[in-house]
């Protein structure tokens, strides 16, 4: 089996990929990580082997290699996974995006509540610059690995998904969870004075658009559901919360701005000036310095056990690797929060729809759970899904698609439209030399 790993917050992410494919899925693999960065390659190279070492001491007959180079070729050369956790530059387009809607300019359109990373017209423009990267990837694909399965976390998922599963692939994604965090289950669950352990939940919708549809005791079975739908109802969860169970009739979970992000503007609510991209400075600082450590020390000497277990500590929570190997060894697995093509999960959407849900597999199968949405949800869910798969073909370079993604995006209500696009346009401009698929005299 041979797992390659693009994009910038692989680094990050590694020390969870490598131990849940080594310790917890001991499984024998070739791991390839494109840096182009000849110092990073490095310090990669160094800490993916002392890592190997330690899982081939506990785990006699295991057989891996990791190879860190910044040959794309070599890296994709018939691999059997993907794992693609990349961006264009993602905090300072953003900034330029911010900058460009926030009317500090007379001219400037002032529509700084536009200035998002997922939704309306700056997740538009992340779409389209996402797109260079993912469809740049899709092609060398083709070439090197043509039937590998993708394992998407590149934002907006939901949209870059699509990309890879338009150009033939076999794509899962995983954003940010919904298990966790300010609005999360194990907050929502905290509330009853439970432990997410002891509840079965059923979480579906859109990828950071997902509901709580379902919360039973896993133990007596008893319905929970309602003891929530109280506390929101009396605004014990927040008032955003409230709003969308009042527009909804269903729990958002998961950080509720990023619910805001796929919605009209709300007069209580501007999203984040400066919101988190993978790791800042000074947790890249740390990373590399306990990377070195391991390298240095091995991952069995008390210097480089702490530092492996520093790193590990400070992980994102999601697991792509266990969700990778799911996949592609076909194992029996409930997976929350999986982002992929619908195909009848969600039976009141389109079966093509890019959805977020728990993933049922047994015998290598998918198993479809039927989960239906109540109908206000279900009406607002086809209207995102919609604009998804309209962001997405225009980030190949389709001017008709950008201009209907415009037209029908719930974001953008309220809105003049025609104004609306005249200022996509400009910020197509803004951003020319990244955005290639698109031709100047488009935007001039």
């Amino acid at each position: 089996m041979k797992i390659a790993l693009i994009g910038q917050d692989i680094p990050t992410l590694l020390p969870t990929l490598l131990t849940d494919l080594l310790f917890v899925g001991k499984q024998s693999a070739a791991v390839a990580l494109e840096e182009k960065n000849a110092a990073m390659q490095d310090v990669l190279q160094r800490y993916g082997e002392a890592v190997i070492r330690d899982a081939q001491s506990r785990h006699p007959g295991l057989e891996a290699s990791i190879a860190v180079t910044g040959s794309r070729r070599e890296v994709l050369a018939d691999a059997d996974c993907v794992i693609y956790a990349g961006d264009c530059m993602a905090a300072s387009r953003f900034k330029m995006d911010r900058e460009a809607l926030s009317g500090v300019e007379e001219d400037d359109p002032g529509l700084t509540e536009q200035a998002r990373v997922n939704g309306g017209i700056g997740g538009l423009l992340h779409t389209l610059r996402q797109g260079e990267m993912v469809l740049d990837l899709c092609e060398a694909m083709r070439d090197h690995c043509p039937d590998a399965v993708v394992i998407n976390l590149g934002q907006p998922v939901a949209r870059t998904t699509k990309m890879f599963t338009d150009a033939g692939f076999c794509c899962y994604g995983l954003g940010r969870t919904p298990l966790r965090g300010a609005n999360g289950l194990d907050s929502l669950v905290k509330k009853l004075s439970c432990k997410p352990e002891d509840v079965r939940a059923t979480i579906a919708g859109l990828p950071g658009f997902s509901f709580l549809l379902g919360l039973t005791d896993a133990h007596t079975g008893d319905d929970l559901l309602p003891l929530l739908t109280d506390l929101a109802e009396e605004e014990e969860l927040g008032r955003l919360t409230k709003r969308w169970y009042d527009w909804y009739s269903a729990i958002a979970i998961g950080d509720v701005t990023d619910h805001a992000e796929w919605l009209p503007a709300q007069d209580d609510f501007i999203p984040e000036a400066e919101p988190e991209f993978g790791e800042g400075v000074e947790r890249r600082k740390e990373r590399i310095l306990w990377m070195n450590a391991v390298g240095a020390k091995g991952a069995q000497e008390k210097e480089g056990q702490m530092a492996q277990l520093l790193l590990l500590s400070k992980a994102p929570p999601i697991r792509p690797m266990q969700l990778a190997l799911a996949v592609l060894r076909g194992d029996d697995c409930d997976i929350p929060a999986v982002t992929r093509v619908n195909n009848g999960e969600l039976p009141q959407l389109a079966k093509s729809a890019i959805i977020e849900a728990e993933l049922t597999q047994r015998g290598g199968k998918v198993i479809p759970r039927g989960t239906m949405l109540p109908l206000p949800l279900m009406e607002i869910c086809g209207e995102i899904d919609e604009t998804n798969r309209l962001a997405a073909q225009a980030a190949t370079g389709d001017r008709s698609a950008l201009r209907e993604c415009v037209e029908v995006d719930p974001a953008l209500a309220g809105l003049d439209r025609l104004y609306v696009q005249d200022v996509v346009d400009r910020m197509i401009g803004l951003h020319n030399d990244v955005l290639s698929r698109f031709d100047e005299e488009d935007y001039d």
